[in-house]
């Protein structure tokens, strides 16, 4: 098998559906599809049980394979990773995931990290919120900005990196478009867009809470799962949502009104990584946060 492969059959036995693991791995669903079965001509046996397309599911066989083949593939990929690095003279590296859509918000922590550690590698990766802390449980991020509160098992929450408010956002042709400033209590009439995968509720209530403040329920309409749906479902379905005041900053397009939430709460940003996986680079950096200071946005 070819290590793309190999990475094919991972990311399915994970997702268990094929079009999810396309869209992780940025590839056609035909493309996952072709891979699978090349597999399973190669090893003689079905490895996916494909009877139920919204219910996929390994067979014996394919999970007999991803037992012994998991950490056998990430060990190839962490023994070409630290070939690579140390050919270039590189003797650490911090993986950084943003939930959020604003790295550069963050470059004085990027500064100041790499100018006192030149020989540590820094990178900086986008990770969508559906995906949650899937790049900490599979090992592709030492280290996730993620939204808080965050009260995940096996998790250790680092000190907080930004603040910032709530905007509602809506197409440009919306009722309420011309208003200066929204209260929660209009999502009450109307509802917010709801995350195609589950969120843990808690996760999800700190940024699109299921009650107005008067106590009335949210209900969830639409399903999105990246920020472009978001844009894209609010500036054609005059559909009303919630959203961090960074995304107005960065994603400033025609079609679409953000308008400030005079009653929210402050969205928390902060650092979250396995607490099994502490490494000297997470550490170095959690001192740049408490150093520097957290970000205000508002």
């Amino acid at each position: 098998m070819e290590l793309r492969d190999i990475e094919i059959f991972l990311t399915l036995a994970e997702e268990l559906h094929f079009g999810r693991t396309a869209w992780r791995l940025h590839i056609s669903q035909a493309r996952v599809s072709q891979s699978i079965k090349s597999q399973e001509r190669r090893i003689g046996g079905r490895l996916v049980d494909r009877s139920n397309p919204r219910n996929v599911q390994l067979t014996l066989l394919g999970r007999q394979l991803l037992a012994e083949l998991q950490p056998a593939y990430h060990g190839v990929v962490q023994a070409i990773e630290h070939a690579r690095q140390a050919a270039r003279g590189i003797s650490g590296v911090l993986r950084v995931a943003m939930i959020g859509y604003n790295p550069y918000d963050y470059q004085p922590f990027w500064d100041v990290f790499r100018s006192r550690h030149p020989s540590w590698e820094l990178q900086i990766r986008s990770s969508e919120f559906s995906d949650q802390f899937g790049p900490l449980h599979r090992d592709e991020a030492d280290i996730i900005i993620a939204w808080l509160p965050v009260e995940e098992p096996g998790v250790t929450v680092g000190p907080i990196i930004s603040v910032e408010p709530m905007v509602a956002v809506m197409p440009d042709h919306h009722e309420l478009a011309g208003e200066k400033w929204v209260s929660l209590e209009v999502f009450g009439d109307r509802g917010v867009l709801e995350p195609s995968a589950p969120l843990p509720d808690y996760w999800e209530d700190a940024v699109s809470p299921f009650q107005t403040p008067s106590g009335r329920p949210i209900h969830r309409v639409a399903p999105i799962s990246t920020l472009e749906d978001i844009l894209t479902t609010a500036s054609t379905g005059g559909i009303l949502t919630s959203g961090m005041s960074h995304i107005a900053r960065y994603y400033n397009r025609p079609g679409i009104t953000y308008l400030p939430i005079t009653d929210s709460v402050l969205v928390r940003w902060a650092p979250v990584w396995r607490s099994d996986r502490e490494t000297e680079q997470v550490r170095a950096f959690a001192r740049v946060i408490r150093e520097l200071g957290q970000l205000d946005q508002g």
